[in-house]
């Protein structure tokens, strides 16, 4: 006869002590899934907000993406390194530069980053100290002066052209100097090197909290422009179509809750923060200002945050219109079609898509 085997109760409290344990040093959950390694070309700026939020909240490993973030100075850069393969995506503004990779079929737009939005925060024009004392007060007097860019065909430069436009002067009265990056940019305001320059809200508000620059104008005010996007190769796009999937969806995530935290606004239409605006903030200055203590960089973002659309949808009429504006400045090989820049078929719903 076989007699069934009746574990002793000291036996069994052993095997819940050493199944406990198991569990406790993770030995009994399940293996972790291998993660695809991508990187993103990006500047430390609040305006690539959606992207850090996406990055720190863990959606992207969510997603099954081991996220490298690589920090940049300029935009131009980060096109480049998005043709040459070292980084997979970026993130930042359209340049002259990008337009002709992407006329060239090297470069796809696949979602929105930033846009100067009026009733938000945006890029500011800033006078040097230097300038200002001897009277410039005013963007309708900036003729004959001198504006700091990081290089020719910038968003920066597009910037003016447009602030040409709208005050109806030339833009080839104002005396562009390419300096290759923003902290060269910022420098050369501070020591009066050169008249003015059009910057980033978070560094824009420490100049002038330091003396160094004074306000002339904030570009939301006169315009409406869609800076930014995510992009990526062609060539990246036809290889890694489903890693892309899966990264635009982790990076509609974090603009979603950028959009919550900053962006909303109550009935009468004046802007207000979500529930959650500090800890966003916090997030995101993780990068934007790395080793910063918490209690001075969360006012700092708050402050300068961009519109961002809640899913990251590309408004299509306006990087049309900057393509258009590009040619005819010379920037832009005459025959660049706008459209066949795009690839809009990860996100539903473009903006002024027709």
């Amino acid at each position: 006869m076989v007699y069934p085997f009746r574990p002793s109760r000291r036996l069994v409290a052993s095997l819940m002590t050493a199944f406990a344990g198991a569990l406790a040093l993770g030995t009994l959950s399940t293996p972790a899934v291998a993660q695809d390694k991508v990187s993103v070309g990006v500047l430390r700026f609040v305006s690539s907000g959606g992207l850090f939020l996406a990055y720190e909240k863990g959606y992207f490993k969510a997603e099954g993406l081991d996220v490298d973030l690589k920090f940049f100075e300029a935009a131009q850069p980060i096109a480049l390194a998005a043709v040459s393969g070292d980084v997979d995506f970026g993130v930042t503004a359209f340049t002259g530069g990008f337009f002709n990779l992407a006329a060239k079929g090297a470069l796809k737009i696949i979602a929105a980053q930033a846009k100067e939005a009026k009733g938000y925060e945006g890029n500011l024009v800033l006078a040097s100290k230097g300038a200002a004392e001897k009277g410039l007060a005013d963007i309708g007097q900036l003729p004959g002066k001198s504006l700091g860019i990081s290089q020719v065909g910038s968003s920066f430069h597009y910037q003016m052209g447009q602030i040409a436009r709208i005050k109806g002067f030339d833009l080839a009265s104002i005396d562009m100097k390419p300096l290759q990056s923003l902290p060269n940019m910022m420098a050369a305001l501070k020591t009066s090197q050169v008249d003015a320059i059009i910057i980033a809200p978070h560094l824009a508000k420490a100049l002038i909290a330091s003396g160094d620059a004074k306000l002339l104008a904030r570009y939301s005010d006169l315009d409406e422009y869609q800076f930014g996007g995510l992009f990526a190769a062609t060539r990246t796009l036809a290889a890694k179509r489903a890693i892309t999937e899966r990264f635009v969806r982790a990076y509609q995530k974090g603009a979603g809750d950028y959009f919550a935290a900053f962006l909303q606004k109550d009935a009468s239409g004046a802007r207000v923060m979500g529930a959650d605006a500090d800890a966003a903030a916090a997030l995101i200055a993780r990068s934007v200002y790395p080793g910063e203590a918490a209690e001075t960089a969360v006012p700092k973002v708050r402050a300068s945050a961009f519109y961002v659309d809640p899913q990251a949808r590309l408004d299509v009429a306006d990087i049309v219109k900057q393509v258009g504006w590009y040619k005819a400045a010379g920037m832009v090989d005459a025959g660049a079609e706008a459209r066949s820049m795009l690839d809009l078929g990860f996100i539903q719903g473009h903006l002024n898509a027709n």
